[in-house]
């Protein structure tokens, strides 16, 4: 593992990484383009809004896509500030940078000059150097507090916080933008509150015929409620008001996507709606529909089935929200996926002048095997914890091709959008336009940490 000192630089591997910065801080990010500015408020990736594309928050642990930024997007800077806002930096421990591979070992660490006056501390940014990413080592001050930060990247904070019924921020972060970055101040007027309640009903049947008359409205089939997504609602819904913050990931450590599956309930396409601030479902429906993913997400044709819980009387007294949305997985609909995969491959292939590849029974047993186990023990890697590998995975399912190459992807919603990911990626890519290749497989579940889980495995 490295160790670096301020301005030294790291070459980071293919793929997803993680920082991470323990103790009493807030890890925030900016993703940047090659002029050092924002495009929008959503690229401002925080406690209350923890994700953008290729970034997302999850506690002290910040976790990097570079091939799923967005795609002018050049520069990830990490930032950190004092959990209270009221304590300096510098009367805290210095705040120590761990860089890892996302399912692997530990790359680098970065412990920067103690911070004195300063508020703010820019601790690395990674960024894009021709065809690769590197880590850059910073530990600059900033004295202008979060807010000030923001503003000069481009970000628009508002000059006071507003109530919690005006602050409803979503989750994944392509709908309200922060109204101010900073955490808001305790009120002494308002008593902490020493239990949860949770709400279930009858404001689902309020839910439902909102939600179905947003949907009629566009052709989308009506959604049914499942019980088991509201289980997993009010489970995740729980988490997050114990933990006071919004997140994919509950403070327990498991996403919202590991709850609908622990439930029973496996999904070919799932959605969710993570939200804080409105009052009640009326509200909650009028903030999915005012701004465009969430309202994308409410009237997907695809989905199927709801669920949706609400939980108040969190320590900071907050009400917070979950919707789920999914589709249960078919055999029809996991044959339709795989199916669309191979097609969206070989058409790049052909367009590469390549002769496409042909359905292949045993890759397709071990990568859909295999996208299944990653789902289900929640690790994201080629190499499996046994330490196999992908011709291990193939040989194993009875397959004798002499060649074997894989592609992995996590989170993409559909076949189109993972393969355009794997196209984006000079390495996937290869994989893809390998003339030597001639049979495919394809995997896919859902589940885990990520949601998803998707798998080609090459032979030839």
């Amino acid at each position: 593992m490295s160790e670096l000192v301020p301005g030294g630089n790291l070459p980071l591997p293919e793929g997803a990484v993680t920082v991470r910065v323990a103790g009493p801080f807030d890890v925030s990010a900016l993703v940047t383009d090659e002029g050092g500015r924002v495009r929008g408020d959503a690229d401002f990736v925080f406690y209350n809004q923890p994700s953008a594309p290729g970034a997302r928050l999850a506690g002290d642990t910040l976790t990097v896509d570079p091939r799923r930024l967005r795609a002018d997007a050049a520069r990830v800077t990490v930032v950190v500030s004092p959990a209270d806002p009221a304590t300096p930096l510098g009367r805290l421990p210095v705040p120590v940078l761990e860089v890892s591979r996302v399912g692997g070992g530990a790359l680098a660490r970065f412990t920067p000059p103690r911070p004195r006056q300063e508020t703010v501390l820019l601790l690395a940014e990674i960024y894009r150097r021709g065809d690769g990413w590197k880590l850059r080592a910073l530990g600059q001050g900033y004295a202008d507090g979060l807010g000030g930060l923001a503003r000069d990247f481009g970000v628009e904070v508002a000059d006071e916080t507003p109530t919690t019924a005006d602050a409803a921020v979503p989750y994944p972060g392509a709908a309200a933008p922060p109204t101010s970055p900073a955490r808001p101040a305790p009120s002494a007027s308002r008593p902490a509150p020493t239990s949860s309640s949770a709400a279930l009903s009858p404001d689902l049947d309020t839910f439902l015929t909102l939600v179905n008359s947003a949907r009629s409205a566009v052709g989308s089939s009506p959604v049914s409620l499942d019980p088991r997504l509201t289980r997993a609602a009010l489970a995740h819904a729980s988490a997050m008001a114990s933990a006071g913050r919004l997140g994919v990931e509950g403070p327990d450590g498991v996403s919202v996507f590991q709850r609908v599956t622990a439930t029973g309930y496996t999904y070919i396409t799932v959605g969710e709606h993570l939200v804080s601030g409105p009052r009640d479902p009326t509200e909650f429906v009028e903030y999915c529909l005012r701004t465009e993913q969430p309202r994308r997400t409410l009237h997907d044709p695809s989905f199927t089935d709801a669920g949706l819980a609400y939980v108040s009387g969190s320590r900071s007294g907050d009400t917070y929200w979950t919707a789920l949305w999914a589709r249960p997985l078919t055999d029809a609909d996991l044959a339709r996926t795989v199916d669309e995969v191979v097609a969206l491959t070989n058409r790049r292939r052909t367009g590469a002048g390549l002769p496409p590849l042909a359905a292949d029974p045993q890759l397709a047993r071990a990568a859909q095997a295999y996208s299944t186990d990653m789902a289900a023990r929640a690790f994201y890697s080629h190499t499996s914890p046994e330490g196999t590998q992908p011709w291990d995975r193939a040989a194993a399912a009875g397959s004798t091709r002499r060649s074997i190459g894989e592609n992995i992807a996590c989170g993409q919603r559909s076949a189109a959008e993972v393969v355009e990911g794997w196209m984006n990626s000079p390495g996937h890519r290869a994989n893809i336009l390998k003339p030597g290749f001639t049979h495919i497989g394809v995997g896919f579940a859902g589940g885990g940490p990520a949601g998803t889980y998707w798998t080609q495995l090459f032979g030839g």
